[in-house]
């Protein structure tokens, strides 16, 4: 190696003397840029000593402050946005288009014990239902999907589902009647945080009950009553909608003729549980949030774009990534810069940016809390009969006008006065990363296959896709063989490998020849 050489102060100070001025920040120029008043940024040259500080007292910064066009750009969108609500009202719409609605005016009982005394369900329906209401498909959307899966004539705009609805496709509607919701607390039209409450008049806001999976799912099978669908030909979903879907089974197992479960699971695991935390955490701190009371004024839009920019990361997968975008700049002409800046960067800020105000800040705290409570074991549904029951006798015996009192539902929850640490061994001797053993077993808990006996009886697609690192290929196989394991021998299982789907947890959404050739195969 060659000995270093050190450069003189003297050729230091003609370096500098020659170096042209260095930009502010590395970004193409943007508009209604905002920078420091009275902010002079005088060209800088090196020297081997520190300069003595002008007569004034005010000295010279070693280099230039940095530009941020992206704080720049989210402050002018709060401008923007409180300029707009000043003229035309605060809250953004949002929906998705025409729908139908029903309205359910019978209480609705919450498995952790808040009661909607009524709400409403959008939901679109594709095909014809034969004479004796056999035919049709309810299919659960994922958590952030509005009811409309297909165009139809009254909203013509493609849907997220588009092609596999329709004649001949993966649900073929020259067979099916195909029925799709928005959930009960989203924000599509069916009731959520921004509902009016009909006891007050007021949005719920974080008012609104905590809501599981199994609410939904119930919600849904009164809409199908009201239709007077007694069985439904098969139930299919999607991420969220796969676990829904196997719910629907679990739930009404005489109702449900078929299960299709993609990209879901039976009970939520750790890593997903984290990630919608994270998502959760950072809208919360949005100061606009306002635990939960922003309607009437400027949404946590921030912390929506950061929600998003979070989920994007485990909707797609490296490979894809890895070709669309590699480690390439924006604009490698230009130095690094602490805004979006790799090719990467500007795909999550864009992703982030078209959904923050797309959907309801509160409806995504509820529904992804719902996937965290999510769990199919025995003694999860157990524990919920349990709760349901004492809940139910309650307001039997104080009567109908408790029904949607929250005085006794107040959160409880309380934070450790010290922070939280591993629990030690049962031994009683203290636990450390070092000496942690994980047990892996491709055999499903028994409490799971004790969870899911009751879906004996109903033929079950269950597909995986080995790129997606937020409902891994494993929880899918999981699913079936814990349903193989309770006595069902009619389960077909199918997991695309990365050499057939590199899409990773979107894959359900994009790819028409296996996901939907399966699909088409097993609904018959």
């Amino acid at each position: 190696m060659a000995a270093l050489r050190r450069i003189a102060p003297s050729t230091l100070r003609k370096l500098a003397a020659s170096t042209p001025k260095r930009p502010a920040c590395a970004l193409p120029k943007t508009k209604d840029v905002l920078l420091p008043q009275n902010q002079n940024v005088p060209t800088r040259r090196f020297h081997s000593k520190p300069r003595k500080a002008a007569a004034s007292g005010a000295g010279e910064a070693s280099n230039p402050p940095m530009s941020f066009p992206c704080i720049d750009a989210l402050e002018n969108r709060s401008a923007s946005l409180q300029a707009s609500f000043a003229s035309s009202g605060p809250e953004p719409s949002y929906t998705s288009g025409a729908t139908q609605t029903w309205n359910c005016e019978e209480p609705l009982l919450l498995d952790w014990g808040g009661v909607l005394p009524e709400f409403i369900i959008a939901y679109e329906t594709w095909g014809r239902m034969n004479d004796d209401k056999s035919n049709v498909i309810l299919l659960h959307t994922g958590l952030s999907a509005s009811s409309h899966a297909r165009s139809t004539e009254v909203n013509p705009e493609p849907g997220w589902w588009e092609k596999f609805i329709g004649p001949g496709a993966a649900l073929d509607t020259d067979k099916y009647f195909v029925v799709c919701t928005n959930v009960i607390g989203g924000c599509y039209g069916s009731t959520g945080p921004s509902s009016t409450d009909p006891a007050d008049g007021q949005r719920y806001a974080t008012r609104f009950p905590v809501l599981t999976m199994d609410d939904m799912v119930r919600a849904q099978f009164r809409l199908l009553d009201s239709l007077g669908v007694r069985k439904i030909y098969a139930s299919v979903g999607s991420s969220m909608g796969g676990m829904q879907s196997l719910a629907a089974g679990v739930l009404f197992p005489d109702r449900v003729g078929r299960i299709v479960s993609i990209s879901g699971c039976a009970r939520s695991h750790p890593y997903s549980i984290a990630m919608r935390h994270t998502q959760r955490q950072v809208l919360m701190m949005d100061p606009n949030w306002k635990r939960g009371f922003y309607y009437g004024g400027l949404p946590p839009h921030a912390g929506m774009k950061l929600a998003r920019e979070i989920a994007t990361v485990t909707y797609r997968s490296g490979p894809e990534w890895e070709q669309r975008f590699g480690r390439r700049r924006a604009d490698p002409a230009k130095p690094p810069a602490l805004c979006p800046d790799f090719l990467i960067e500007t795909y999550l800020d864009h992703a982030g940016e078209k959904f923050c105000l797309t959907y309801d800040p509160n409806s995504l705290l509820y529904v992804s809390k719902a996937m965290d409570l999510f769990d199919l074991g025995r003694a999860h549904q157990l524990a919920t009969r349990a709760r349901r029951a004492q809940r139910e006798k309650q307001i039997e015996e104080a009567g109908a006008a408790s029904a949607s009192s929250s005085a006794d539902l107040a959160c409880s929850l309380t934070l450790p006065d010290q922070p939280y640490e591993e629990q030690p061994a049962p031994n009683g001797e203290a636990v450390s990363s070092d000496s942690i053993t994980v047990e892996v077993s491709s055999r499903p808990p028994d409490d799971l296959v004790a969870g899911l006996a009751g879906l004996r009886d109903i033929p079950t697609l269950v597909m995986g896709v080995a790129s997606d690192i937020l409902f891994p290929a494993w929880q899918q196989r999981e699913v079936a063989e814990a349903l193989k394991l309770a006595g069902n021998r009619n389960v077909a299982y199918t997991e695309l490998s990365e050499e057939m789907s590199m899409f990773g947890h979107d894959t359900f959404l994009l790819d028409l020849k296996n996901i939907g050739g399966n699909v088409r195969n097993f609904l018959g």
